[in-house]
């Protein structure tokens, strides 16, 4: 048995494990996880008590046409990326407030045309050498410092705008109508919640990709939702799992040596079905 074991789990696989965690791009990696999962700890529970999930996937799908822009026209990916999450967030803040009765078509087709934009704009560059693929599924790995900060100061600008319009968020969330008596603002805090999710998907876009934000942005506050006696309790557990999950997710990716965004997503997903089995029993 103990032969069995260490033919799995060599002694150098955790010799190799531990030197990686001492490398400088281990420790941007930790970084921008500990950024998204904070983001998404926060945002997500606005998202989940909201039922805007769908659009949040949206706004993310629909910001690969900025990863095209910025090949086409040789800038920073990443932003490309931020220009066109804030334009999309617009733009189903705008859907969502004037057409709700065919929200999920025209949702549907800015998510399609913003992918599709996105390659055409890729297609049309000569010579281009960018890994389109870790758009898609995130390259924790490799995120330089200069897109930390760059997601430091956004994570900052999304924490401190949560933080100063929290009561009139969770007013609007739960009863719109009340919120608009008590003389809140409610189509201008929803755009503004659009905004943040735009800029929170620039966030995550680095750790898991533009596919699996809508996992990452869902399942912690879903989870935590059952536990929690407050939006503010569920934003604290979501942000303890999103963290548990970055960690296990990272050290999976090493062990295994397969790619750090869908292993944490894989791990996130187990304890979603976990939780499930267990809130049944």
């Amino acid at each position: 048995m103990a032969g069995f074991l260490t033919g799995f789990w060599p002694p150098t696989r955790t010799t190799l494990m531990f030197d990686l965690l001492h490398m400088h791009f281990m420790h941007n990696a930790m970084l921008a996880a500990g950024m998204a999962g904070i983001v998404c700890a926060i945002v997500g529970t606005l998202v989940v008590i909201n039922r805007i999930v769908f659009i949040s996937g949206g706004i993310a799908h629909t910001a690969y046409g900025g990863v095209g822009l910025s090949v086409f026209f040789g800038l920073t990916p990443l932003f490309g990326i931020t220009l066109v999450s804030i334009v999309a967030s617009l733009l189903m803040a705008w859907v969502t407030l004037k057409a709700k009765h065919r929200m999920d078509t025209m949702i549907g087709v800015l998510w399609a045309l913003g992918m599709a934009v996105g390659v055409i704009l890729v297609d049309m560059t000569p010579g281009y050498n960018v890994d389109l693929m870790s758009y898609l599924f995130g390259s924790i790995m490799t995120v330089p410092n200069s897109d930390l900060w760059l997601m430091a100061c956004l994570t900052l600008l999304i924490l401190g705008t949560v933080g100063y319009f929290y009561i009139d968020f969770v007013a609007m969330s739960f009863d719109p109508e009340f919120a608009r008596v008590r003389g809140i603002p409610v189509t201008g805090l929803y755009i503004l919640l659009m905004l943040t999710i735009g800029l929170s998907v620039v966030i995550v876009i680095q750790v898991v990709g533009l596919i699996l934000v809508i996992a990452l942005m869902s399942i912690s506050p879903f989870i935590a939702e059952r536990f929690s006696p407050s939006p503010l309790h569920m934003m604290g557990i979501s942000l303890g799992l999103n963290l548990i999950f970055a960690v296990l997710g990272l050290l999976l990716s090493i062990s295994l040596d397969v790619s750090a965004g869908p292993s944490i997503i894989l791990v996130a997903s187990l304890a979603f079905f976990g939780a499930q089995v267990l809130s049944r029993k």
